[in-house]
């Protein structure tokens, strides 16, 4: 095989990176030990290949985020074509810029129910505190400062700020740095039957309106949940879920934020994953697959109601980034949805769902230990499980989850564990929203290896 750089300077780097890189969500102690897992030199389609020549399919997006691929040359070149006209400016002061407004007019036109307005980030964890942010400011100026906490969901995440740490559902998040939000409250996530009210269900007891009444209506600004968790396991809203929870908030004069970071722009195979189950949010936060991970860009669109409130302010709005609306980042976004209408990209994620579903169709017939497979769009996982028909998980010892991921990157697949949670071993499933027929089956195959590797280390 042909290296992309010399032995010597691949060890170089690989010596740079442990001296001078501070890597995040990673162990320090390590990495330095063991030195970076790979490093990327390039990417074209559904695969990228490192600087030793090798050539990975990238079964994950990279963060859930590359839906159109590696190495798309119409969105280089929008890129291109904008930095050499303008490259950056401001939206301090009232300045605006061309490419901004076209793409807030863009997205505003795509998003459900009356979503009017966008606040432009740099990426999903600004996206999620300027959601909090603007929650409680609304409630602000509507003579109701008491509304300021707000719910979570256990198993979400939210982002690695402050606010968006904070109400992530994942401890590790947590004890870093012993920052946090101190207006931030966990409920139990996807329990339909409480969400409507049924207070004998044995569950009732910390579910989002067991919180609410527990807390007090007036005190709570906004609940944020992802239509489908991503980092915490791949986890599926139930059928009804969303609209309890919508009903809810409703009832109470709350609002609901929807964190579309992930399941945003296809990945789900509609636009908005909230659109799998007709549901129009208060708030929605977007993020990664508005650029194609591209360039570093984010958004909070608000509904009408909290837009035409905010506008009556008469005193600086004291909140924003340098990078507010940057130009680059907007005309790439602009390329971005372009590409997903013209190309009929959601057409292909909702076909490549079945393909995918068939696979683990496969894989559960032939492994023991493969169960509760799902996908939504091309945003899917699996789980494995010591006894599957008792439902009984592996020892903590075991680690499957991480053990086959190791595997498929062995042979040149690039998955994701979500292991973290006590008795849930799952693999988590995100390819480019771009990926054929053939390229799914060859993921297949390969899981189909990882899985029989394992399955020879505890038979």
């Amino acid at each position: 095989m042909v290296l992309s750089q010399s032995l010597s300077e691949i060890e170089n780097l690989i010596e740079l990176d442990k001296l001078h890189y501070l890597h995040p969500t990673t162990v320090p102690k390590l990495f330095i030990e063991n030195g970076p897992k790979i490093i990327f030199h390039e990417g074209k389609g559904i695969r990228v290949t490192d600087i030793k020549g090798e050539t990975y399919i990238d079964g994950a997006s990279m963060l859930w985020n590359v839906n159109l691929g590696h190495g798309n040359r119409e969105i280089a070149e929008a890129a291109y074509d904008q930095m050499s006209t303008l490259a950056y400016s401001s939206s301090f002061y009232g300045y605006s810029n061309e490419k901004a407004v076209r793409l807030a007019e863009k997205v505003v036109s795509v998003a459900p129910g009356n979503l009017t307005a966008i606040f432009f980030t740099s990426g999903g964890s600004e996206s999620n505190d300027t959601a909090f942010k603007l929650a409680r400011f609304y409630w602000n100026l509507k003579n109701r400062p008491t509304k300021k906490k707000i719910v979570s969901i256990s198993r979400s995440y939210h982002g690695a700020t402050v606010s968006a740490g904070t109400a992530t559902g994942i401890d590790a998040f947590h004890s870093f740095a012993g920052s946090k939000d101190p207006d931030m409250v966990r409920a139990k996530s996807h329990l339909t039957n409480c969400e409507l009210g049924d207070t004998s269900d044995p569950n009732y007891e910390g579910c989002i309106r067991d919180v609410i009444e527990k807390e007090g209506a007036e005190t709570i600004a906004a609940i944020i949940l992802e239509p489908i968790q991503g980092a915490g396991g791949v986890h599926v809203s139930p059928d009804g879920y969303l609209q309890a929870v919508k009903s809810l908030c409703e009832e109470n004069d709350i609002l609901m934020i929807s964190d579309e970071v992930i399941c945003g722009f296809g990945r789900t195979g509609k636009m908005f994953g909230v659109d799998n189950w007709d549901v129009a949010p208060d708030i929605m936060c977007v993020a990664k697959g508005i650029t194609s991970g591209y360039a570093q860009l984010g958004g909070v669109l608000i509904n009408k109601e909290i837009r035409d409130t905010i506008i009556q302010y008469d005193q600086i709005l004291g909140h924003g980034f340098t990078y507010s609306g940057h130009p680059t980042a907007c005309a790439v976004g602009l390329k971005t949805l372009e590409i997903l209408e013209r190309d009929h990209i959601l057409e292909n994620v909702n076909n490549m769902e079945i393909e995918l579903k068939k696979g683990f169709e496969y894989l559960t017939d032939k492994h023991r230990y493969f169960t509760k497979s799902r996908a939504k769009g091309l945003l899917a996982g699996f789980e494995l499980q010591q006894d599957r028909d008792a439902d009984i998980p592996f020892s903590e010892t075991v680690r499957p989850a991480s053990f086959v991921v190791d595997q498929c990157f062995k042979r040149k697949l690039i998955l994701r564990a979500a292991d973290f949670e006590k008795g849930k071993d799952i693999v988590a499933i995100a390819p480019p929203l771009i990926i054929n027929k053939e390229e799914v089956q060859e993921m297949i195959n390969i899981i189909d290896d990882a899985l029989t590797a394992f399955e020879k280390t505890i038979s």
